[in-house]
């Protein structure tokens, strides 16, 4: 499953990727997030490995963060995998004439167990209302934090 996301942050793209590069901001705008652990790799580059904890309700989900092209402030891409499910993000920054900043990612989804394939045939907007939220968050992050 793939789609594309995209919302207007109204703030220079030299403000928003010094807040999207810095691990320290992801607690205050990933909802659930309760750790980062860098596994492998030089921090924020191509290759570099790290552990994602989250909190979700009674469940604990943990998963790999590979990141595959950091090419910011143009572009920035990863790979996050936990049990059942691969996710790949393309995050696009261009800043407008307005001097905001249109970002746009670019999701890829491949469930792997029973559960999560039912889920995305049946119910696919879920994927992509958790990515908007996400979005929406780190916005209001930008703007007003």
């Amino acid at each position: 499953m793939r789609y594309v996301e995209q919302t207007t942050i109204d703030r220079s793209r030299d403000r928003v990727i010094a807040k999207f590069d810095n691990p320290e901001n992801l607690a205050k705008w990933q909802e659930g997030l309760v750790s980062m652990t860098h596994l492998s790799g030089t921090p924020g580059q191509a290759g570099a490995k790290s552990k994602l904890v989250y909190q979700m309700g009674s469940r604990t989900i943990e998963m790999v963060e590979t990141i595959e092209e950091n090419a910011l402030p143009d572009r920035f891409v990863a790979i996050y995998e936990a049990d059942g499910m691969w996710n790949r993000n393309e995050n696009h920054f261009e800043e407008t004439d307005e001097g905001n900043t249109e970002w746009s990612m670019l999701c890829e989804f491949r469930p792997s167990s029973l559960m999560l394939r039912v889920m995305a045939t049946l119910m696919p907007g879920m994927f992509r209302k958790q990515t908007r939220q996400n979005m929406d968050a780190f916005r209001d992050f930008v703007e007003n934090g």
